[in-house]
């Protein structure tokens, strides 16, 4: 598939233990079926071509040697398949015999991986039949196929994917105290597969899942599992077929348990290259371990893909998940603005409160702040500074949500002092540019100062990460401020946590007045209005700002390319916004990011709350005199 992305498939063939004729058949069936379908990455479990439960029947010559001839019956069926296969059997190997995965790639088999950790407890007496894994690889001959690399240290890296490289486990292997997936994955393994033959007892599905989830957090990596399903032995054991797709601890595809369900999902290697190399913990340690890697095909195949892509992934989907997560980052933007009042011994907290959502959030943050202190909540000075964009909506939200929060209100109108300013520099009131706009909010901000002067206060900034982004702020005017408690919270969660209170709070007024800031047009009104209500809208002017947040969001925390971007957003905002329209606004995302850069490389202090910030003192380290020409061209050769 195109820009990283390669779609895997879990399987569970129902087999007939000890019946490898009848087992390599119905692989091979279910091998050319996920093929057919898009998968390159196609993992079959634990010992499936005789079956995990054949117990002393594995000693038995007959069945090792039809074994391999299944083996090699099954490589050959893949010839003209382009991806990587895995399926399990038992192999003997200089009178020993491994619990073994083999690899296996249009016609050729590419590798044997033995199992590591032996079990020998309860139900499973593994020690029985086979030898755990040696410690360094060598080469076997396995039949007319001389030379196939064999042991726990091989990784399989596509030739036409430079992003994606596979390794293999064995069940029990993950279980270890120290599984060779966390060894694969520091020497460059990105996509772990685990062939399994886990049984079924009640509860172990919910470890299971957690597990493979949170390896696959740990590795950064994507982590396929495979367990065996219908058709093992029921003597004592029942089997699940219990299959997991997930990528860097998300759950991206689960099969239902007792059905042998194949499952699809489709993992971005290069998200989890981009992940990766911000981390330091992936320092390959080329002396530590001695690995081997084996290189395999994968055409780029233009096909759909059928990945959930989350249009706001800064906002969570699921209500529970959405009530806890807003609570937590109200809490980190009142705590750091706590800590901020108590070190300056600030007596109080002013906020330029206009009737918008930002400023709403601010307030909002700082009563919650208030209360942390054990402060009346009138210790926070909130200045609605009426001029000459202003409506009666905002202005009554204004005044009414400071009011039922206990904030003291003050009230300053900045049209007198605009206008005198307008005639020392000698501006024509009528013409209503940028220095006509710019003007009333640095006058704002110069009334907010002295208004923390006065009070003994500091300044609580309102702008949020989407407006940084754009640099849709006044130098030196809403940009200012002594503590800026919405910096790296983006507009499309701003709604959200706005939304939240006006959910949760028990104060039906407060609700009403939230409800009606949510449904008012963001605006800066910095413009007149006209016939009484909001004539200039933000989103008009710059572009939407669901889609600078999805556009923001794989830039930084993923370093995605533009025309991916655009590919994702194609998706995400289908039946929403044609291509034109995404691929206008990316263009406008681009352009200013890279030019507004001064304006975030002098940001007030202010609060963390997500993966993605654009602090200049950590999260973006950007010089602001970066030029664009890259990535603008990368989206100028989409339309030729």
């Amino acid at each position: 598939m195109r820009y990283g992305f390669v779609k895997a498939a879990a399987i569970a063939p129902k087999i007939r233990v000890a019946d490898t004729e009848h087992n390599a058949q119905e692989i091979i069936r279910l091998m050319k079926e996920a093929w057919q379908d898009g998968a390159r990455i196609i993992v079959f479990p634990e010992l499936c071509i005789t079956g995990y439960t054949c117990e002393d029947l594995f000693l038995q010559e007959l069945l090792l040697k039809k074994a391999k001839e299944a083996l090699i019956r099954i490589v050959k069926a893949s010839e003209g398949m382009d991806g990587i296969f895995f399926a399990g059997l038992p192999l003997e190997v200089k009178g020993k015999l491994y619990n073994v995965a083999a690899a296996y790639s249009d016609g050729e088999l590419l590798g044997l991986v033995p199992k590591t950790h032996i079990p020998n407890y309860g139900e499973f007496y593994e020690a029985r039949h086979f030898t755990k894994a040696p410690e360094k690889y060598t080469f076997i001959d396995v039949d007319q196929e001389p030379e196939i690399p064999f042991g726990t240290n091989l990784l399989f890296a596509c030739a036409d994917m430079p992003h994606l490289t596979v390794a293999a486990e064995i069940c029990e292997d993950l279980w270890a105290p120290n599984p060779p997936s966390s060894f694969h994955a520091m020497q460059g393994a990105n996509v772990i597969v685990n062939l399994s033959a886990s049984d079924e007892v009640t509860g172990k599905d919910a470890y299971r899942r957690e597990l493979i989830r949170s390896q696959s957090g740990r590795l950064v990596c994507g982590y396929i599992y495979a367990s065996a399903g219908e058709g093992e032995s029921s003597t004592d054991l029942v089997f699940g077929g219990h299959h997991l797709i997930c990528e860097n601890g998300t759950l991206l595809k689960e099969s239902r348990r007792f059905t042998n369900e194949t499952i699809y999902g489709e993992i971005d290697a290069e998200r989890l290259v981009g992940e990766r190399r911000r981390l330091t913990a992936y320092e390959t340690e080329e002396d530590t371990l001695s690995y081997l890697t084996i290189e395999y095909s994968m055409k780029e195949a233009d096909a759909p893909l059928e990945r959930f892509i989350d249009k706001a992934p800064f906002v969570p989907d699921q209500k529970e998940e959405r009530e806890k997560r807003c609570e937590e980052i109200l809490t980190i933007q009142a705590m750091g603005l706590k800590k901020r009042m108590e070190h300056t011994k600030s007596k109080s907290a002013v906020i330029g409160i206009s009737g918008g959502l930002d400023s709403t959030l601010a307030l909002l943050v700082a009563s919650k702040a208030a209360d942390y202190l054990g402060l009346e909540r009138s210790c926070i000075t909130a200045v609605t500074m009426p001029c000459f964009g202003t409506t009666d909506r905002t202005y009554t939200n204004a005044c009414e949500l400071t009011k039922r929060l206990g904030a003291h209100l003050r009230e300053v109108d900045i049209k007198a002092s605009v206008s005198l300013h307008f005639q020392d520099i000698g501006h024509d009131i009528n013409v209503h540019d940028v220095t006509y706009e710019n003007s009333q909010a640095r006058e704002r901000t110069q009334v907010l100062m002295d208004v923390a002067n006065q009070t003994g206060g500091l300044v609580v900034g309102t702008g949020d990460m989407s407006e940084l982004a754009l640099g849709w702020a006044t130098y030196n005017g809403d940009h200012m401020s002594m503590y800026g408690v919405n910096a790296s919270v983006p507009k499309t969660l701003v709604r959200h946590l706005v939304r939240y209170y006006a959910d949760t709070c028990t104060d039906s007024r407060l609700s009403d007045i939230l409800l009606d800031i949510l449904d008012t047009p963001v605006s800066p009104e910095l413009l007149p209005p006209k016939d009484g209500v909001i004539s200039q809208k933000t989103e008009d002017l710059v572009g939407p700002y669901e889609l600078h947040d999805f556009y923001l969001y794989y830039m930084l925390r993923f370093g995605f390319s533009p025309d991916k971007i655009y590919y994702l957003a194609k998706i995400a905002f289908e039946g929403e916004y044609d291509d034109g329209t995404v691929l206008k606004w990316l263009k406008t995302f681009y352009r200013r990011f890279f030019t507004q850069q001064f304006k975030r490389s002098c940001l007030p202090d202010g609060p963390k709350v997500g993966t993605v910030a654009l602090s200049p003192r950590g999260d973006l380290r950007m010089p602001s005199d970066a030029c664009a020409s890259l990535w603008l061209n990368c989206l100028e050769q989409i339309e030729k």
